[in-house]
C-alpha cells in the first residue's frame, strides 16, 4: 500500500471510529447495551487509526 493510500485509511479509521463512539454515547443514554458495543468498536477503530499514524511515520517516502 502506498503512503498516500495509508494516510487516507488512517483518517477514515480515526473519524469513523470517533463517529461510532459519539453515536454509542447517545444510544447508551437510552439504557441499551448496544450503545456500549458501539463505544467499544468506535474506540478500537480510532485506536487502530492512531497506531497506523505511527506505522506511517516509520515508513520512508514513496518513490
Amino acid at each position: 500500500m502506498s503512503n498516500r493510500g495509508l494516510e487516507a485509511l488512517v483518517w477514515v479509521l480515526i473519524y469513523g471510529g470517533l463517529l461510532l463512539l459519539a453515536l454509542g454515547v447517545f444510544v447508551q443514554r437510552q439504557g441499551g447495551g448496544f450503545g456500549w458495543a458501539l463505544i467499544g468498536i468506535g474506540s478500537g477503530v480510532a485506536a487502530i487509526g492512531a497506531v497506523l499514524i505511527f506505522v506511517r511515520s516509520r515508513r520512508g517516502p514513496d518513490r
